[in-house]
């Protein structure tokens, strides 16, 4: 069995669409980022590598991105207005957006801090 996290040498992120984020997440346990990203976005290519990195430092974690081109309806639910936009989720809860610098370190300071407040309502 392989361990989608050991996908660090590729530029992917398992995905998430329309059809399966839902029922996905709300099957998750642990930790969950979801990343909104555009396969021409220079900053969302930067963020992905990051986010390997974030998972080598916490591999407990799990990391998706969603095709905000290809899934404009998840868009317009989450109400993302920029890219790359992150949303975190708690054993299928939504938290927050994370709204932080690029780098690995700040995004783990981030998440555990906001995973110190309650969940919140989904956009």
């Amino acid at each position: 069995m392989t361990d989608p996290h050991q996908q660090s040498n590729s530029s992917t992120l398992p995905s998430l669409d329309q059809y399966d984020f839902h029922p996905r997440i709300a099957d998750m346990t642990g930790t969950t980022l979801v990343m909104f990203t555009s396969p021409d976005c220079g900053a969302c290519r930067h963020l992905r590598r990051v986010l390997h990195e974030v998972l080598r430092r916490e591999p407990g974690w799990q990391v998706f991105e969603v095709d905000a081109q290809r899934d404009p309806a998840l868009v317009n639910e989450f109400e993302v207005f920029h890219l790359p936009t992150i949303f975190l989720f708690k054993d299928g809860n939504f938290h927050r957006q994370l709204e932080t610098e690029a780098r690995a370190e700040t995004i783990v300071s981030a998440t555990r801090s906001a995973l110190r407040q309650p969940a919140r309502e989904a956009p």
